[in-house]
């Protein structure tokens, strides 16, 4: 993890972080339930030979949920993935120039993407009514699909929050402090 402490917040910014913070909170609870679920299964599986493929694709779900609505939380943390032995070794300045490049050339139309055809993408399922093709399978297929679009809605809150924070260290914050003893 990185120090983007040299990213001013503002009122928006300072907002979306908060509700996203919250949200990560809120959907921490979910690695707990799926923990459950793993153990009863197992439990079924092996201590009273009955597995329930109920149970095996709801521990995809929970964890589908987990991981699409986690995104957002963890970019707005910036606990994201990313090549820390550059990007420590920069300038706050250069850090702020590669993110700002970053989000514009490569993130924003990724999470473009994923909206525009993850939105068909669910509503072709709900209109189809589709559920799971297993015996015993859950139905309402389309609900879990339709964290795709929100997990990257969610995403695309997180990057434009970032994205103001950077703006306003690259234009509009006059005195970039920590830029010329960060580099060392």
């Amino acid at each position: 993890m990185t120090d983007e402490s040299y990213l001013p917040h503002t009122r928006w910014s300072r907002r979306i972080d908060n509700a996203l913070e919250t949200l990560g909170r809120w959907t921490s609870g979910i690695w707990l339930i799926l923990l459950a679920v793993i153990v009863i299964n197992v439990l079924m599986r092996y201590v009273f030979s009955e597995g329930r493929i109920e149970l095996e694709e709801l521990q995809w779900h929970l964890y589908s949920v987990g991981f699409l609505l986690g995104l957002s939380y963890a970019y707005q943390a910036d606990t994201h993935i990313r090549v820390d032995v550059l990007h420590e070794r920069m300038r706050p300045t250069t850090q702020a120039w590669v993110e700002l490049y970053g989000i514009l050339l490569f993130l924003l139309p990724f999470i473009a993407l994923v909206l525009i055809y993850g939105v068909p993408f669910v509503m072709s399922s709900y209109a189809l009514s589709e559920i799971s093709p297993s015996p015993g399978g859950l139905p309402l297929r389309w609900l879990i699909k339709a964290f795709l679009p929100i997990g990257f809605a969610l995403l695309l809150l997180a990057v434009v929050s970032r994205l103001m924070r950077v703006w306003t260290f690259l234009f509009l914050q006059p005195n970039k402090q920590g830029d010329a003893d960060a580099g060392q």
